[in-house]
């Protein structure tokens, strides 16, 4: 008789605008908790899923505390591109990864490839699960007449990564009698023609993205986006960059731009075809996706051959309290 998994996420969610990771996790959440696999409780449940580096303290006495539940690690990154902080937040991931966790969930393939060369050490039972939007807060609307086409982009970080280059550069460039741009979130410094709205929650944000025509997403690294996720399950094409894991996730819902050079051509492109776009937006549903993280879980624990991490001895206790903390 196959266990029933009942799942935990130990993150200390925040409410409000906040990363990515915590979205994602609680809209993920949300999806286990109606297909009644998810326990509040980490006591009832019999796997736990957390996230990248964050938490550690309360991942480290869990583990301790429940030596024979299983550990889900999903992962970031990695972070090198941040210089010695995010160098050393890498590390921290992947000793974390080899010491405690019996599972690995990368957002990405461009994740799991990059985390690899730098360092990571990947078992045999890691996947790839992208993530998905909340869809009771991110879900397409119906056809709009706007005047002129307009674009949205967000950010939550005013990173220069986040690519401020091309949204500057945009702000300069772009036809405005043609096209309207709005920008949410976090800026590095003020813009001229583009609209600039500050953080929002996620339902006003969805109905603000759903107002627009086209998502402009810059951002140079990212394991896998939820702000460019988010726009495509609104409803919306994306224009994206040709970095990281955007090629990726965007999945053909749009068209992918190098520089300068090319981005506003792209965006006239995606606005030449715009219904042809809006009519063939094809992404995965947070359905899809609990679906997967729900049946990884089940593989470890229908495996007769796994063999599951040990319970931390006292020497591991005493380095993982020295360099993960």
């Amino acid at each position: 008789m196959q266990t029933q998994v009942k799942i935990h996420i130990l993150i200390e969610f925040k409410s409000g605008p906040w990363g990515g990771g915590n979205q994602f996790l609680k809209g993920l959440r949300e999806k286990l908790i109606e297909k009644e696999v998810y326990s509040d409780r980490p006591e009832n449940s019999n796997v736990a899923i957390f996230n990248s580096h964050h938490n550690i303290k309360n991942v480290i006495k869990y583990k301790i505390k429940y030596p024979d539940k299983l550990l889900i690690h999903r992962v970031d990154g990695p972070m090198s591109y941040r210089g010695d902080k995010g160098k050393k937040l890498d590390r921290k991931i992947f000793q974390i990864n080899s010491k405690i966790s019996d599972g690995t969930v990368f957002q990405s393939n461009w994740s799991k490839e990059e985390n690899i060369i730098n360092g990571m050490e990947v078992g045999s039972k890691s996947i790839v699960i992208n993530n998905a939007p909340d869809p009771k807060i991110f879900f397409p609307s119906k056809q709009k007449n706007n005047k002129k086409i307009k674009l949205i982009s967000t950010s939550w970080s005013n990173n220069l990564d986040k690519g401020f280059d091309i949204y500057h550069f945009i702000d300069q460039n772009l036809d405005f009698d043609r096209y309207d741009m709005s920008f949410i979130g976090r800026t590095d410094k003020s813009f001229e023609n583009i609209s600039f709205i500050d953080p929002l929650p996620s339902k006003i944000l969805a109905d603000k993205i759903r107002d627009h025509d086209i998502f402009i997403f810059a951002s140079k690294i990212e394991a896998c986006s939820n702000s460019l996720l988010e726009a495509i399950h609104c409803g919306l094409p994306a224009v994206a960059r040709n970095t990281s894991s955007n090629p990726e996730v965007l999945r053909g819902n749009g068209e992918i731009f190098n520089d300068e050079k090319d981005v506003i051509e792209k965006i006239n492109l995606v606005s030449s075809k715009l219904n042809d776009y809006k009519k063939n937006l094809n992404y995965e549903t947070m359905d899809t996706i609990a679906d997967k993280y729900i049946d990884y879980c089940k593989s470890f624990l229908s495996s007769k051959t796994y063999n599951k991490k040990p319970p931390i001895g006292l020497i591991d206790r005493i380095k993982l309290g020295r360099t993960l903390i």
